[in-house]
């Protein structure tokens, strides 16, 4: 790890924290959710010590990236913009591209909108899906699997907040393998109570004792403000200048401020979420798709016997990601979820277009997201190749889950590999 070097680059409006190592041609890697840049930590050594320049970024709202607290900064353009400015940033035309989960999304939405930054593309996970020009995400979700399917349960703020700090952290591996963590802090969603609270104010005034774990130092601090003191918060709105005042009059009760910072009571029970544990879940999951999670039944399960880590996760791993996670929270994950419709609005000129870059995907046969219905009929039934028409590989990992590039380093890096040599 000592060969992987990091800076924090200023794009697109956010500081994003960059991971890079070794020289020559750019490949550029994206993650998913939960992850960071550290999910391709193997791919980068394995591909810097053969001649390429290997680049992974904390995506926008994960890491030490910035994390804007609305959802809708977290729109397809947004993350595409913060990409072709880092691009910028580091004096590079064009770049192999890697994306998984969420990573592969956004790895499609750049082939769309700029392939002329593109050379190849391999993509994990996510198959590229047209746009419905009759029907919304969430609705063809909902009409498919139901309210309960966890996108839709992500998309009300708070609410999977809620939902997840109930989580047990003894439940089984299978019955918690559908969760996507929501944990937020209370520093987060003050930020995003209209736009109108400067960071360092709150970070001093509000946050105290509390770390982003829990709510008993958390409703302490929000008790402990006086109203008055509400007008002196500085605004952070795209259309009101920095160190501004309010400009109206703030006159609501401390309670109005509880009810919109710990929904649900959420900051009560984070307190008693072992991320580190939740992380080992997450990252363990074997469970195949749909992933629906009803309410009565929450995203709990019944107690059993510690996790036990696979060979190809260890102990380091996990608190990596777990220290970050506490660190900035899972609201920035939701928010691509949360800004599903919208892109689906913003991209209405691009409706029926094809990704018209080189691509090689990979997906393992016990991935979630191979598992959903539909998803085989459509990757081989000929629709996934119309869309994607230099679609040139196709791999489908036998007895691989949805972390593959974690679950299988060797065959992924031998994949990307063989792959970009071509070009």
């Amino acid at each position: 790890m000592d060969k992987i070097q990091h800076k924090t680059i200023f794009v697109n409006g956010i500081n994003m924290h960059v991971a890079e190592s070794g020289e020559g041609p750019a490949v550029l890697f994206l993650h998913g959710f939960p992850e960071l840049w550290y999910t391709w930590r193997h791919q980068m050594l394995f591909l810097s010590s053969r001649g390429y320049r290997a680049i992974a970024p904390d995506l926008r709202g994960y890491g030490d990236t910035d994390a804007p607290p609305s959802a809708a900064s977290y729109t397809a353009f947004h993350i595409v913009g913060d990409l072709v400015a880092l691009l910028d940033a580091l004096g590079l035309d064009q770049i192999f591209l890697v994306g998984h989960d969420w990573g592969a999304v956004m790895a499609w939405y750049l082939c769309l909108l700029r392939p002329d930054r593109v050379k190849a593309l391999v993509n994990m996970s996510v198959v590229y899906s047209p746009r419905n020009p009759r029907r919304k995400p969430l609705e063809s979700l909902r009409a498919a699997f139901g309210d309960d399917y966890y996108m839709c349960r992500f998309q009300v703020p708070g609410e999977a907040e809620e939902e997840f700090a109930r989580v047990d952290t003894t439940r089984t591996n299978e019955e918690i393998s559908d969760i996507s963590q929501t944990r937020s802090t209370l520093f987060n969603h003050l930020r995003a109570m209209q736009s109108e609270l400067k960071n360092e104010p709150l970070k001093s005034n509000l946050l105290g004792k509390n770390r982003g774990r829990g709510s008993r130092d958390a409703k302490k601090c929000t008790y402990y403000i006086p109203v008055s003191q509400l007008a002196n918060f500085s605004s952070t709105s795209p259309d009101q200048p920095v160190n501004q005042p309010v400009a109206r009059p703030v006159d609501q009760p401390v309670d109005r401020l509880k009810v919109q910072t710990v929904p649900g009571e959420a900051e009560e029970e984070f307190a008693r979420v072992d991320t580190t544990r939740l992380m080992k879940k997450f990252l363990t999951s074997r469970k195949p798709g749909p992933l629906c999670v009803p309410k009565h039944v929450g995203f709990g399960g019944s107690p059993n016997s510690p996790i036990v880590l696979p060979s190809w996760l260890t102990e380091e791993d996990v608190n990596y990601y777990a220290t970050k996670f506490n660190q900035k929270g899972f609201t920035g994950g939701l928010n691509y979820y949360r800004a599903l419709d919208l892109n689906w609005e913003l991209t209405a000129p691009w409706t029926g277009s094809q990704i018209k870059v080189p691509v090689k995907f990979i997906v393992g046969d016990e991935d979630l997201t191979y598992t959903t219905p539909g998803v085989k009929e459509f990757i081989h039934g000929g629709g996934f190749k119309r869309v994607v028409p230099f679609l040139q590989e196709l791999v489908i990992m036998e007895g691989v889950a949805h972390f593959l590039n974690e679950e299988k380093p060797e065959e992924i890096n031998a994949h990307i590999y063989d792959f970009i040599q071509r070009f």
